[in-house]
């Protein structure tokens, strides 16, 4: 479900363009254009942190590996459970497309 707060049609333009990306190295380009590298990196991190609650890692593994806060590890955790349902829809898709 859309968060009525935030959906409007410039996140709309943003968003079909995204999905216009047909790889990893466009995906460099755009976002490198978009985003500064401190916004890139904080986005992998908390993704990175998603998967590892995901995959079961405890708190003090995922700030060991990521270097993320507990505070960020604890909101990742929260929008993971309690969120739009992002973070899980894609780390499914994800697990699903590494299986053999």
């Amino acid at each position: 479900m859309v968060n009525p707060k935030i959906k409007d049609e410039s996140l709309d333009l943003l968003f079909d363009a995204i999905l216009r990306l047909e790889n990893i190295e466009e995906c460099y380009q755009f976002f490198e254009d978009v985003c500064t590298i401190n916004e890139l990196k904080a986005m992998a991190q908390r993704f990175q942190v998603a998967k590892m609650l995901h995959e079961g890692y405890t708190y003090q593994q995922i700030e060991k590996d990521t270097g993320a806060s507990t505070a960020t590890i604890s909101r990742v955790k929260r929008y993971l459970h309690y969120g739009a349902g992002g973070y899980s829809l894609v780390l499914e898709r994800l697990s699903k497309e590494m299986k053999p």
